[in-house]
């Protein structure tokens, strides 16, 4: 499974968001501590998103190892920022190890990761699907579960509230893929909203609030996010509710 972790708070080098800690992002990719549902390491990819000053996020993907990629330690600490989304990739088999499917993914202001796996996708995904505006399903990303729920995503948003769209993305991904493994991380460089399904999640709140797939070193201050929560965070506050209320 891919590993991501999300970043609100003072202004901080968009680099070490990506490998401060001695359980960093970067070690994640390849030396993770929970691995459920199969797969060793995360050397399918990775991606940044981060926020300037504007409404719209900016992004940096690799379909190469983060490890390999010399701009994590020489170009991206030298871009600061109060939000950051960033992602490692474990591919499903099957599914192309390419740039553009890297997480995470972004359009306007909004960037998202998710870090699981959609099981009898495209099958289990076509309701769902079929609710896509034709000229969205023609701009799909990549052919990903991954890419497929963005594009979903995206369009719930038009109609809802950032937290409405990913319960309402939860529950009718689950009523057709029951053992589906949903992580999501969604921010607009403002508020960051996550979910835990049958996945790993964990939060820290400093001065700041980061959310990852795995804490990053070993605080004791860091919260396990139970099964089936959602995780909604600003500057100012961090709400943890069920995702079945």
């Amino acid at each position: 499974m891919c590993r991501h972790l999300g970043y609100l708070g003072p202004r901080t080098s968009v680099g070490g968001v990506l490998t401060d800690g001695e359980h960093s992002l970067r070690v994640q990719a390849y030396a993770p501590s929970d691995m459920r549902g199969g797969g060793t390491i995360n050397a399918d990819g990775f991606g940044v998103a981060w926020w300037d000053g504007d409404a719209a996020a900016h992004s940096y993907r690799n379909p190469m190892p983060i490890w390999t990629d010399p701009a994590v330690d020489d170009v991206l600490p030298q871009i600061d920022s109060t939000s950051v989304i960033a992602a490692v990739r474990s591919a499903t088999v099957g599914m192309p190890v390419e740039r553009s499917a890297c997480a995470p993914f972004t359009d306007g202001r909004w960037a998202f990761s998710h870090n699981g796996v959609v099981f009898g996708w495209p099958q289990s995904m076509a309701d769902l699907w079929s609710e896509v505006p034709p000229v969205d399903a023609l701009a799909l990303p990549a052919p990903t579960d991954a890419a497929a729920l963005w594009v979903v995503l995206q369009n719930l948003l038009r109609t809802h509230d950032p937290e409405s769209a990913l319960r309402m993305l939860v529950r009718r991904v689950l009523a057709t893929s029951p053992k589906a493994r949903l992580n999501f991380l969604l921010s607009d460089g403002q508020s960051m909203y996550a979910t835990a399904v049958h996945h790993s999640l964990s939060v820290l709140r400093t001065d700041s609030v980061t959310i990852a797939s795995e804490p990053l070193d070993d605080r004791p201050d860091w919260i396990f996010i139970d099964d089936r929560r959602m995780v909604v965070a600003t500057t100012t506050d961090l709400t943890i509710s069920s995702l079945e209320s």
